[in-house]
């Protein structure tokens, strides 16, 4: 898994997967009902954490211009408006199609300790109503304690907090349910395990149409196609439960890297589950 993305819109799994699934499922069960709401729990917000965009030196308490992500980190950054532009989404807020009535559920090693805080910003620098609900469940085992001096534990974090926000973006009227599991996902088959355990947790439960992620690991990392093969019971679940599921293609192209995160293959390579037949892969909005 790649945390490489910064304020730009990382555009997977997070995000116009999510509307292209809603499209599909509007108005199919999968709202957060009683299950989710009782492993529901907003951590507190660490002191040690700024509010703003902050990124390679620099902090900014607005959100950041296309021009100015351009000028000092040479690459772009979208706002929501633009994304609804370019992907004509407006068409389809105008057809009632929204996301009312169907539950996004967006699995993340860790999830954020300021993800309710973070959302509620984002809203307000965008104008942007609130969700439905957002709930965060952990099915899969208690999550670490926030560690702020934890390169992986903050990437997850800023990985979360993008996922959430754009799938908000995109699908409005959407409830958001932000599925934490406790071991981070690498290279291989680590995190995966937890993963589908809180996946199946989900589709067993009713508590979403639509499942979302943001990560993958290269297919050469894994042990043996018979261990890709033994980690796809939460995607034949999904589909006989008619539950979307979405990823994100990847950020590097035909390239991915190796067990060590970042040691790139010298031909063409891809990721899973974004391969996998029962998964919808959605990439093709630039992002670092």
């Amino acid at each position: 898994m790649r945390l490489v993305r910064t304020v730009s819109a990382a555009v997977g799994a997070g995000a116009l997967a999510t509307v292209a699934a809603v499209a599909g499922v509007a108005g199919s069960a999968g709202s957060a009902g009683p299950a989710a709401s009782a492993a529901t729990a907003a951590a507190p917000r660490p002191a040690s954490v700024v509010t703003g965009v902050v990124y390679a030196g620099h902090h900014s308490s607005a959100p950041p211009t296309t021009a100015f992500c351009e000028n000092n980190y040479q690459l772009a950054c979208y706002q929501p408006g633009q994304l609804q532009t370019a992907y004509d989404l407006r068409a389809l807020y105008q057809g009632g199609v929204t996301g009312r009535g169907t539950t996004i559920a967006i699995v993340d090693p860790f999830g954020s300790p300021t993800i309710q805080h973070d959302l509620a910003v984002f809203d307000r620098a965008f104008h942007i109503p609130a969700p439905p609900s957002l709930n965060i469940i952990a099915p899969a085992g208690r999550i670490p304690a926030y560690d702020p001096a934890n390169s992986d534990m903050v990437g997850w974090a800023g990985e979360t907090t993008l996922d959430v926000e754009y799938a908000h973006a995109v699908a409005p009227q959407a409830n958001i349910l932000l599925v934490e599991t406790p071991v981070s996902e690498t290279e291989g088959v680590q995190g995966f395990p937890q993963i589908v355990q809180a996946e199946n947790y989900v589709v067993n439960h009713n508590l979403a149409g639509v499942i979302s992620r943001s990560f993958g690991a290269t297919e050469q990392t894994f042990p043996n196609q018979a261990t890709i093969r033994s980690l796809r019971s939460a995607y034949r679940n999904a589909e006989a439960h008619h539950v979307t599921v979405v990823n994100a293609s990847g950020d590097a192209g035909a390239g991915d890297v190796g067990r060590d995160g970042s040691t790139y293959f010298l031909h063409p390579v891809t990721s899973w589950p974004a391969t996998d037949p029962l998964v919808t892969s959605v990439g093709g909005t630039a992002c670092a």
